[in-house]
């Protein structure tokens, strides 16, 4: 089936009250694990490439990974650009065949962040693009976006009202505790926070750098109506462990086949577990 929006694909989780699982793309055969994971699990998918992976592959290499994945599946597939920073690249995203995309005003003022997040969702949705914005900033680093850790900002309840209501945005990403990257302890959630801002905006929620976040708490996050789940880390570390044992096993291994296939394995079995934790099984 062809591409599409995480709008739709996000309604029909806010009704089952279950998350879709959005996993970062780089590479052939993290595509192949996400898709197969999906399959696997029947479960729709968000296969998101960040600014980093479309500099690395290369976005018209992304675009048709994608449709062919897409093309191929039996699952609902979105393809959607994870932390879009600029208009224009937001733009080239969506002639390119995006099926959502995400514009990140995250470091700008408030009124600035409104302002071009509209200018967005003027052009996507007359393309039938979905749009996720975000407010509020996430601790870490996703790819080439530094965010101190002491500086993250946590999500206003109230700014996020404001801002859905004058956006119309089809996902909002907000700051509760989590951060990208790799944790160097065990991330606390701000749950009374997140139960607020569900409570003051009707639309999906997602949560970014859920990667290393206690099961426990990604299920309550659930609950309280997160409906978007962004991992990243966990896949690169099973797929980069996968290629060192086979490589520490194998000192004089040549064949990129035999590195890389049990590397998408090991990726497939991760991805099939957030699915299964997210809710989202036999969803398709």
């Amino acid at each position: 089936m062809s591409l599409v929006p995480i709008s739709e694909l996000l309604k029909k989780a806010e009704e089952g009250g279950y998350a879709v699982g959005a996993f970062n793309c780089n590479n052939m055969e993290i595509v192949q694990a996400i898709i197969a994971a999906a399959e696997a699990e029947k479960s729709p998918v968000i296969m998101q490439a960040s600014q980093g992976a479309i500099k690395y592959a290369g976005i018209e290499y992304i675009t048709a990974m994608a449709r062919v994945a897409a093309d191929n599946a039996s699952v609902p597939v979105a393809l959607h650009l994870d932390h879009g920073t600029s208009f224009n690249q937001v733009m080239m995203c969506i002639r390119k065949g995006f099926s959502s995309v995400m514009i990140d005003g995250s470091k700008l003022p408030f009124e600035e962040n409104v302002e071009v997040t509209n200018r967005v969702i003027a052009v996507a949705r007359a393309v039938g693009v979905s749009v996720e914005a975000e407010l509020g900033k996430i601790g870490g680093t996703e790819d080439d976006i530094h965010v101190n850790e002491r500086d993250a900002l946590f999500t206003k309840p109230e700014e996020a009202k404001e801002f859905v209501d004058r956006t119309g945005v089809d996902a909002l990403a907000v700051a509760i505790g989590t951060a990208h990257g790799q944790y160097k302890g065990i991330p606390e959630l701000d749950f009374p926070r997140l139960e607020k801002i569900r409570s003051l905006v009707n639309i999906p929620i997602v949560l970014h750098g859920s990667s290393g976040v206690p099961d426990d708490a990604i299920e309550k996050a659930i609950q309280l109506g997160v409906r978007k789940v962004n991992i990243d880390t966990n896949i690169r570390e099973a797929f980069v462990q996968a290629c060192r044992d086979v490589l520490n096993n194998n000192t004089k291994e040549i064949d990129p086949r035999k590195v890389l296939g049990p590397a998408r394995e090991a990726a497939t079995v991760i991805i099939r577990e957030k699915i299964r934790l997210f809710g989202s099984s036999g969803k398709a």
